[in-house]
């Protein structure tokens, strides 16, 4: 573990300080170190002398020594604010997070990045739209960043990891909590195959206020956006709203005038996104071109089963529905689906699809 940690950590937990304060203060006096070794009529020229004072006190003991706990284990890393590897382009941006808590491979933080979210409650259509422009996308070189939510955040993040070019998760919880649980599977690709971060400290719940708080960083890691599905109120909006306000391109795809799903990107586009229906209206704004492989090759979205299953687990009865197949041909091809790999039967009669 980085000898700095525990600084790191007490300066990112210190109550009433906040994110930005505490980067205000990391770009005057260079280190936590010297934060807390400052004297206090220099920390409160920065800070004030009510924030100094909170300062001096230090962070409470015991959250400080859960997430040093956290930080012992295998896999789990820290990234700051001073490190050569912190982001360039996340480093610019309004309010920077200080310091970002790390499961996989911290390489991918070197990667080119594009943003693929949605609604965490899609149509199938727009669940394939999310795998396949992700999994193009990352064909093509680009790392797939999304925040690891039900629906297309989940499709994306499979996508991305099955292009080749791998995928970053941004957390709204603490990086040791699998939030849904449904995906606790995915989380364990996205540690072996890409990265999870978080700025929140491990332990933290899913709380409400804390997911359009991270949203500034899927943007903020990215040079693209592209949003697959929202409501009007959806929280893809202000993951579009910070890309914007970051200078990131941003893009949708068009949907049905009648889908509440499709209010969301028709509106980006009023307010000058750029349309969507292929992956080059994507990759020829950064004039990427895809492999002759990913061209030429079959994908698994092209199976019926597998576009009728979507991204979520579902029961067979449902699937009947969607396929149109009779139960028993059906049953049979589950069978030989799930020998090959391509889906899983997990608890309560459900399937649930893995390309």
């Amino acid at each position: 573990m980085r000898p700095d940690a525990e600084d790191w950590i007490r300066l990112s937990l210190l109550q009433g300080i906040g994110n930005s304060l505490s980067v205000k203060l990391i770009r005057h006096f260079g280190s936590p170190g010297n934060i807390f070794s400052a004297a206090p009529g220099e920390l409160g020229i920065v800070a004030g002398t009510d924030l100094a004072t909170v300062i001096l006190k230090g962070a409470d003991p015991s959250s400080v020594s859960r997430a040093m706990q956290c930080l012992s284990r295998e896999g789990y890393d820290l990234l700051t604010l001073c490190d050569p590897d912190y982001p360039v382009a996340l480093s610019n941006i309004s309010s920077p997070p200080l310091l970002l808590y790390l499961r996989g491979n911290r390489n991918f933080l070197t990667s080119t990045c594009f943003a693929v979210v949605g609604s965490r409650n899609p149509t199938p259509s727009g669940l394939e739209a999310a795998f396949s422009f992700s999994e193009s996308l990352s064909a093509a070189g680009l790392c797939i960043v999304s925040g690891v939510a039900l629906g297309i955040d989940g499709a994306a993040h499979r996508g991305g990891l099955a292009g080749g070019s791998g995928s970053i998760g941004v957390l709204g919880t603490g990086i040791d909590i699998a939030y849904p649980s449904s995906h606790r599977t995915l989380y364990q690709d996205l540690e072996k195959g890409g990265l999870l971060l978080s700025e929140f400290p491990p332990g933290t719940k899913p709380l409400r206020q804390n997911f359009p708080r991270r949203n500034r960083i899927i943007s903020g890691l990215s040079i693209g956006c592209l949003v697959v599905e929202a409501g009007i109120h959806s929280g893809s909006l202000i993951t579009a709203r910070h890309a914007l306000e970051q200078g990131r391109d941003v893009f949708a795809v068009p949907g049905s005038i009648n889908s509440p799903l499709s209010k969301g990107p028709h509106e980006l586009i009023r307010q000058g996104a750029i349309l969507v229906e292929r992956v080059s209206d994507i990759l020829e704004q950064y004039s990427l071109q895809l492999p002759e492989t990913a061209i030429s090759g079959s994908h698994p979205q092209d199976d019926p089963v597998l576009s009728a299953m979507g991204f979520d687990p579902v029961d067979f009865d449902t699937l009947v529905l969607r396929t149109g197949i009779s139960p028993q041909t059906l049953s049979a091809l589950l069978v030989d689906m799930e020998i090959s790999g391509s889906i899983r039967s997990i608890s309560g009669g459900l399937y649930q699809r893995f390309q």
